[in-house]
């Protein structure tokens, strides 16, 4: 079977580059000719590591700098217009070259499957796309998290795809209400679950980690911890990741005075094992896909804080069993469930036991021969099984 994956940029770091290489490595590993064609290139060495047996490209090398791109794309949007909408996240990636060469690209692939990994390149398969090979849409967000230009783009062009994959059952219900006549399938993402070290619950550390963005809400974190932080004199929070918000952020962290309790750490190559080392898990984000952090850190038998955001954490966690679901947004039930769990190591060695076991369900083993089996049906022809996950 041959599988293709188109990402924007390979050789980044994120959520979503994280969860499609792991994906695609693991199909190679199963036997499959499996490549990742990465949009753009701006790195020398990618974050991640590639799996030795993925074929990796490029479209565009902007190792030498964008300028170039930069100062085509005015002339793209006032001139000629564009397939990306203005309100995609990563819009301003698509100049008039880049987006130019993913239409090439989409318009001379033949066979197998093409899996797009966000609106911008499921739309331009969806309208110039080759009809010789089988497109599918892996959303990593909900609909509703989309701009509204965003979201008009989907629900008039998605429908010419041959099918769309989502994470969670949310999302699975929000495609299918608004595109009834496109296969929606909901197969998660898969977490690497072996040689995964338990946490031992000594170390008084409460630990969260994604980019430093509006949406993964560490800005209502830090005044959470600084509720509880006189309490537990002890405890330290620490932010893995690197955005635009960090100067607020930073700012925020002095307002409170917790320069000596909180540090925003930057990007690490090692997050298991900054993991293990912690004793709670924090996801503040106002809104998520499947988020995969939380699944690593459960893996290591961490328990759980959560906002009830859309969607993902109430997909996966079962509150009172495996962690603590949060009304959005509410920083004082938040910091009461931080205080809670930093209170109690018999408890948080209780949830974090029944973490590792929710976990155990994203297993690469339990996950890919979902892919395989929905890949496989997409490529035959048959009818797509109504669902993968339960």
């Amino acid at each position: 079977m041959k599988v293709r994956y188109l990402l924007l940029h390979a050789y980044g770091m994120g959520g979503t580059v994280r969860t499609v290489l792991g994906q695609a490595g693991a199909l190679a590993r199963l036997g499959h000719e499996v490549e990742v064609v990465s949009v753009v290139r701006r790195r020398d060495e990618p974050h991640f590591p590639f799996e030795p047996r993925l074929r990796v490209s490029t479209l565009v090398d902007q190792r030498d700098g964008i300028a170039a791109d930069s100062t085509a794309r005015k002339a793209w949007r006032r001139v000629r217009g564009k397939i990306v909408p203005l309100g995609e996240f990563a819009a301003d990636y698509f100049t008039e070259r880049v987006e130019r060469s993913v239409i090439d690209y989409v318009a001379g692939v033949r066979g197998g499957v093409l899996v797009t990994t966000r609106p911008a390149l499921s739309l331009i398969a969806a309208r110039r796309g080759s009809r010789r090979v089988v497109r599918v849409a892996q959303e990593h967000m909900p609909l509703s998290a989309y701009r509204e230009p965003v979201r008009a783009q989907i629900l008039r062009h998605y429908a010419r795809l041959d099918a769309i994959a989502v994470l969670t059952a949310a999302s699975r219900d929000e495609y299918r209400t608004a595109l009834p006549a496109t296969p929606v399938v909901r197969i998660p993402n898969a977490v690497h679950t072996a040689d995964t070290t338990a946490a031992t619950q000594n170390n008084p550390v409460v630990i969260a980690a994604g980019r430093l963005v509006h949406q993964k809400g560490f800005d209502l974190l830090i005044p959470a911890f600084a509720q509880v932080s006189a309490r537990h004199p002890e405890w330290k929070l620490r932010i893995y990741g690197t955005g635009p918000k960090h100067p607020q952020l930073t700012t925020l962290i002095r307002d409170h005075g917790l320069q000596t309790k909180t540090r925003l750490m930057g990007r690490t190559q090692n997050l298991d094992a900054k993991l293990a080392g912690a004793s709670v898990f924090a996801l503040s984000s106002r809104f998520e896909g499947l988020p995969m952090v939380m699944i690593e850190a459960m893996t290591h038998a961490l328990p759980v804080v959560a906002f009830d955001c859309p969607t993902g954490p109430a997909d996966v966690l079962t509150d009172g069993r495996d962690g603590l679901i949060i009304t959005p947004g509410d920083v004082d039930a938040f910091a009461a469930a931080l205080d809670r769990l930093m209170s109690d190591r018999e408890e948080r060695l209780r949830m974090g036991a029944a973490a590792a076991r929710t976990a155990a369900g994203y297993a690469v083993e339990v996950v890919m021969p979902m892919w395989e089996d929905f890949f496989g049906e997409l490529l035959s022809g048959e009818k797509i099984t109504d669902s993968y996950w339960p």
